[in-house]
């Protein structure tokens, strides 16, 4: 291996495409490995967790989860705050994200259609408006949430938010996330950076 390799399912979103984007904005050369559901049977037990994301550094071992590989991108590379507390009070924003996703997951497991309507319904009604006034409280004039610079917390909130927004959660609506008008805005500036939209571009191809 003679260049980072990180290793992913084949879908662009979610943990897999929140570490893509910052290796991209990082100007990192890397092996995007994208996984097939057929294919994850075999390769589980070959992660250190059993679970993706994992990203290969030549000369390191593999490192798992998405939020130690967002900081150490960022770490290296100007995308995550030098001052210790500065940089805890980002992680404790990622920390949110993926606390957030694992209250989602189950109901992505629902087969019934009218189970999965009310359950849906009952996350918008309630964890998600919670969830989304919380983070709004923790955010400032913006547009990121350290103020101008783009940084890995910014990327992986603007992946729930395009997740949560974006119709693709049956019953959830687009309008979730009307009544938090700031981490719409850091929303929107992320989508708008220049390298952000370069990768977008890319991973469409």
């Amino acid at each position: 291996m003679s260049k980072p390799r990180l290793t992913y399912f084949d879908f662009a979103g979610s943990r897999g495409e929140e570490c893509r984007i910052a290796l991209h904005l990082a100007g990192i050369d890397f092996d995007d490995v994208r996984v097939k559901n057929a294919d994850w049977p075999a390769l589980k037990p070959k992660m250190p967790f059993g679970a993706l994301p994992v990203l290969e550094v030549p000369g390191k071992p593999p490192l798992p989860h998405s939020n130690a590989i967002l900081v150490l991108i960022g770490r290296k590379h100007a995308l995550h705050p030098t001052d210790p507390f500065d940089a805890a009070r980002h992680e404790a924003m990622m920390c949110a994200v993926e606390e957030l996703r694992h209250t989602i997951t189950p109901s992505l497991r629902i087969s019934d259609p009218e189970q999965k309507r009310a359950a849906r319904e009952a996350l918008a009604k309630n964890e998600l408006a919670s969830w989304g006034s919380q983070v709004e409280q923790q955010l400032g004039d913006g547009p990121f949430v350290g103020g101008n610079d783009l940084q890995v917390a910014d990327i992986k909130l603007y992946m729930v938010v395009r997740w949560l927004t974006s119709g693709a959660l049956d019953h959830v609506p687009t309008s979730v996330l009307d009544h938090c008008p700031k981490l719409l805005k850091l929303y929107q500036a992320v989508g708008d950076h220049p390298g952000v939209k370069e990768w977008l571009a890319k991973s469409a191809k």
